[in-house]
């Protein structure tokens, strides 16, 4: 289970998350990803992050339609402000120094916010990636809120069969990958494979055939995903901004509903109905694909195991029982990172990306 790029063969052992509520950093000695030492920095006021909105709903509402967009109605990358920009960089250079030794190579996880991921069907696909990319590329064009000639995009191969092929493909605007590059490299460090936040907590699963839901929540927004026998099923992002939603199954924006009271975030509530009712979604989506509910949920990004249980349970969501737990656990760390998880410790949850950003 690979689930994107591989840059420099091998991934760097030390990887950085920017999230919305701050940054995370880790190191792993080996290829084991078990986290040697972990470091993590809340985000000062100032800190802004460099992301992809659509300019407006009609526009993602047409990009899902498969009408192409025209220059005016395309997604717009907001990149953060001189000063916001400032405090990323040195929360990223701070959360870094605490965990690097001699290297200075970078596996660097950003925001699914950031990215589009989408799951696409072909009748057949070269078989070498640099006559495939372009056929990739050119499906994406009427799919994307933004210029897909200029974007980055990646793709691998979920499966295959006689008459079909299936790839997961990341598309991200090059003017935010150039400027979380950036943010990196005033760090101090040299940015390696670049992953968006979910298929890097999901790189960290062990490949097996039992289907799993991962829910990746924080304030900005949560990523449902399922997985079987290493192939991604589902990808869906709530913008929790925005109240709207990117699908792996076609990009479709819906309006989600008006947001919680439940306190969560460092600065503001999280919209708790929301996030459960994206998990709802998923677990309905799971069922009806699987022909059975799903046993567990795997809980990362900054919300937590125990947030998500309480806000699942007032929000009567009608899921059947299911439990809920950390998707990082205690063999995952090393003895420099072992407080994680403990009271003053990194909640495990903010370890989820960096672990799995480590484990290929």
């Amino acid at each position: 289970m690979e689930f994107l790029p591989r840059t420099l063969g091998t991934r760097p052992r030390l990887a950085c998350e920017v999230r919305a509520e701050g940054v995370v950093a880790a190191r792993a000695d080996d290829a084991s990803a078990v986290l040697a030492v972990a470091s993590r920095v809340i985000a000062p006021k100032a800190m802004a992050l460099p992301q992809l909105h659509p300019a407006d709903p009609n526009a993602a509402i047409a990009a899902a339609l498969g009408v192409a967009p025209d220059s005016a109605a395309k997604g717009a990358a907001n990149i953060a402000t001189n000063g916001g920009r400032a405090a990323t960089v040195a929360a990223v250079r701070k959360a870094l120094e605490a965990v690097s030794l001699r290297t200075r190579d970078v596996n660097l996880v950003v925001p699914d916010s950031a990215v589009r991921v989408l799951l696409l069907d072909f009748d057949a696909l070269p078989a070498k990636p640099a006559e495939a990319l372009p056929v990739v590329r050119f499906r994406l064009k009427k799919l994307l809120p933004f210029d897909a000639d200029d974007a980055a995009v990646s793709y691998q191969v979920m499966s295959s069969s006689k008459d079909s092929i299936q790839v997961m493909a990341v598309a991200m605007p090059r003017e935010v990958l150039q400027e979380y590059e950036s943010i990196v490299r005033e760090a101090g460090f040299e940015p390696g494979a670049v992953l968006p936040s979910t298929l890097a907590t999901l790189a960290g699963l062990a490949e097996g055939e039992r289907p799993t839901l991962v829910v990746n929540a924080g304030r900005e927004g949560v990523t449902t995903a399922i997985v079987r026998g290493g192939v991604l099923l589902l990808h869906r992002t709530v913008d929790l901004s925005t109240g709207l939603a990117t699908d792996s199954l076609g990009d479709a924006p819906e309006t989600a509903s008006a947001p919680g009271a439940e306190e969560f975030s460092f600065r503001r509530p999280t919209p708790a109905h929301e996030v459960a009712q994206a998990v709802s979604v998923a677990a309905a989506y799971f069922e009806d694909t699987l022909e059975t509910p799903p046993s567990i949920v795997l809980a990362a990004g900054t919300l937590g195991a125990e947030a998500l249980v309480v806000m699942l349970d007032d929000a009567r969501t009608g899921m059947g029982p299911v439990a809920v737990q950390e998707m990082v656990d205690r063999h995952m760390l090393g003895d420099g990172a072992a407080s994680a998880g403990s009271q003053g410790g990194i909640p495990l949850g903010w370890l989820a990306g960096v672990h799995g950003a480590l484990s290929n």
